[in-house]
């Protein structure tokens, strides 16, 4: 009898210590699970942040890389400006010694002009006297009866040159009144270049030559009548071009010194 409780006490302490073994093995395992499940939310952290971190150097090496190219772009189109500025400086230095000379050249248009309207009427009156009043009346236009700027009438006066040089390129006729010894009569006019001026009456009988020494006209013979009567028909395209044997109006000396 008096064992019964030692053997039943044993036997709660070994009950007991089992127990407390084994909540204590529970209590082990409960706290490494959880320290297991704090380590891995640690390490889930620690790898979202490396992540979040890999993310953040993308986009910042993204945008650095578009820093870098938009400078590239900057320093290209700077390049560019500075060029277009210093051309544009060029240009504007041109067009400002331009103007000065402009306006230096304004002021000296009239007398330019003066200048060019008296050497062409000089030149005019020097001339054969074929279309006198006509080609005069080109030079001595008056800009205000025309309406015209001192540029237009100096356009005008160079184009009245031209025409000028053209009469000495050209053979020509026409039919005009003759004044001569007091009467007035119908003729046929030959011009051959500046060298030779000629009339023909309409019977083909009767003829003269100018001669810019005398300043008048001379009679043509038989002979001659026949070359300006032939002339007549070149200048009106109704003969082959030929040569004629005509004296001409002015000598050698007066076609090389006589030059518009």
């Amino acid at each position: 009898m008096l064992n019964r409780p030692f053997f039943a006490l044993r036997g709660w302490w070994l009950a007991g210590v089992l127990a407390s073994g084994t909540l204590l093995a529970s209590e082990q395992a409960v706290a490494q699970a959880a320290e297991s499940v704090e380590a891995q939310q640690t390490q889930a952290a620690l790898q979202a942040q490396i992540d979040a971190a890999d993310e953040q150097t993308r986009e910042q090496l993204q945008e650095l890389r578009r820093l870098e190219r938009e400078t590239r772009q900057l320093d290209a189109e700077n390049a560019s400006l500075t060029g277009r500025l210093a051309e544009e400086a060029e240009r504007q230095q041109r067009l400002a010694t331009a103007l000065d000379t402009l306006e230096e050249t304004r002021a000296a248009l009239p007398v330019i002009e003066q200048n060019m309207s008296v050497q062409l009427s000089q030149w005019i009156e020097r001339d054969l006297p074929f279309l006198r009043e006509e080609r005069l009346a080109r030079v001595e236009r008056q800009p205000d009866e025309q309406g015209e700027n001192t540029i237009e009438r100096i356009n005008g006066l160079l184009e009245a040159w031209r025409v000028e040089l053209d009469y000495g390129r050209e053979m020509d006729s026409w039919r005009g009144r003759l004044s001569q010894d007091g009467r007035e009569r119908e003729v046929d006019f030959l011009r051959v270049g500046r060298i030779g001026f000629y009339y023909l009456t309409p019977d083909g009988r009767e003829g003269g030559v100018w001669n810019a020494e005398s300043g008048g006209w001379q009679p043509l013979d038989d002979e001659y009548l026949r070359e300006v009567r032939n002339g007549l028909r070149m200048a009106k395209d109704q003969r082959a071009p030929d040569l004629l044997t005509l004296p001409l109006s002015i000598s050698a000396n007066d076609q090389q010194g006589e030059q518009p």
